[in-house]
């Protein structure tokens, strides 16, 4: 589930920090690469998944048992507390109501008028997210009639071994499997206490809250997140092929080969991001190392219009070949 990973934040590639060149020695040798140090700016990332959920969810039951006679918001909507979501009948109600429709309609309406109908209220600002009723629909005081949600954010799983590299006030990059090119920036801004175990690997719940919530967040939807949890200014890199074991079995580079042998600088290595690693100690900047190709094996000469995937014709013996003339 978890990865770390180290984003260069411009490439070396295109500001033209380093460069690779092979010697001219077409020979069947080891061939080397020649790569300079360059300084960029580089993130440690967290990488894991999440969810969308509601920061408060706020389920809606009726005061009393009874009827839903009118419902007046749908999933979806914004609503401001003390706003009118619904109108229903205690069961006193609907049987007052049912009993005065059978004696006309003058009847029906008086009681109507005179024994008014429950109002069920909103008791937050937020956006319904469920409707879970009808109306005429027959409810009781357990029966959830609405859901509201104040305000979505992103809930991580962190595995045990990275939570401790999470802290309050990172920053945070999400992308919803439904909405892969509308990232989302965020902040951390809660980390439980409580773990829970999954499949043997404990991970720990940490809450994003998103910069803006797009309307296209829809709660229970999944996210792939990835938590920013160290920043290098100008850190010194190499390529990760360029690290060596020089022969007192330190970490080190090849900076030069002599009389073909190579010749070793000790180095300390900090961030790891896979295909580049950071020095910080050993080199500065504009130090060029040098690590092994794959060795250089000339093409063969292939017949002028002949097909290489096609098989070749075994060559005939002298004595054949006369033979045939």
């Amino acid at each position: 589930m978890k990865k770390i990973l180290i984003i260069v934040i411009v490439l070396a590639a295109v500001s033209g920090g380093w460069y690779y060149f092979k010697n001219g020695k077409k020979t069947g040798e080891v061939s080397y690469v020649r790569v300079k140090a360059f300084a960029k700016d580089i993130s440690e990332f967290v990488e894991t998944t999440g969810e969308v959920i509601p920061l408060n969810r706020v389920e809606i039951q009726p005061p009393s048992s009874g009827r839903i006679e009118q419902i007046v918001v749908d999933e979806g909507d914004k609503i401001k507390a003390g706003e009118i979501m619904a109108l229903m009948s205690s069961t006193d109600r609907v049987a007052i109501l049912d009993a005065a429709r059978a004696m006309g309609d003058d009847q029906y309406r008086t009681w109507k008028d005179s024994y008014k109908p429950i109002k069920i209220i909103s008791p937050l600002d937020g956006t319904i997210i469920l409707k879970d009723v009808v109306e005429g629909q027959t409810v009781g005081q357990a029966t959830v009639l609405f859901a509201i949600s104040d305000k979505l954010i992103l809930s991580a799983n962190v595995d045990e071994s990275d939570v401790g590299k999470v802290r309050e006030g990172q920053a945070a990059s999400i992308v919803l499997d439904a909405y892969p090119d509308n990232p989302v920036k965020g902040k951390v801004f809660q980390i439980l206490d409580e773990g829970k175990n999954q499949s043997n690997v404990i991970t720990y719940k940490v809450k994003i809250r998103p910069a803006r919530v797009p309307p296209f967040f829809k709660s229970q939807m999944t996210a792939n997140i990835k938590i920013e949890v160290a920043r290098k200014r100008n850190a010194l890199l190499i390529p990760s092929a360029a690290v060596a074991i020089d022969p007192l079995g330190g970490t080190a580079v090849i900076t030069e080969i002599t009389d073909k042998k190579p010749v070793y600088q000790t180095i300390e290595t900090g961030l790891d991001q896979g295909d580049m690693v950071e020095v910080t100690k050993g080199l500065k900047e504009g130090d060029t190392v040098m690590f092994a190709g794959e060795n250089y094996m000339p093409q063969q000469a292939s017949d002028s219009g002949s097909n290489p995937l096609m098989p070749k014709r075994p060559k005939m013996p002298r004595g054949a070949r006369r033979a045939m003339h």
